[in-house]
């Protein structure tokens, strides 16, 4: 499922990130990577905000929709 519609506080990975390659590469440097730990804190307007390795990170909602969690 996209992290969108994750529920809050629940421990997920990510299996698949459907983004352009400059993108991914971003992701990576963010700490967003294929199987990498990160929960979901809190999910306001457009944006959504995701705990990884004790980082906050603010992901808007176009960019949220093509990462999948399970």
């Amino acid at each position: 499922m996209p992290i969108v519609f994750a529920p809050q506080g629940k421990k997920l990975r990510v299996i698949k990130i459907l983004a352009e390659d400059k993108t991914k590469k971003h992701l990576e440097n963010l700490g967003i990577t294929i199987d990498s730990d990160l929960s979901v804190l809190s999910s306001s307007g457009g944006s959504i905000i995701v705990l990884v390795k004790d980082s906050r990170l603010a992901l808007d909602k176009d960019l949220a929709t093509k990462i999948f969690v399970a």
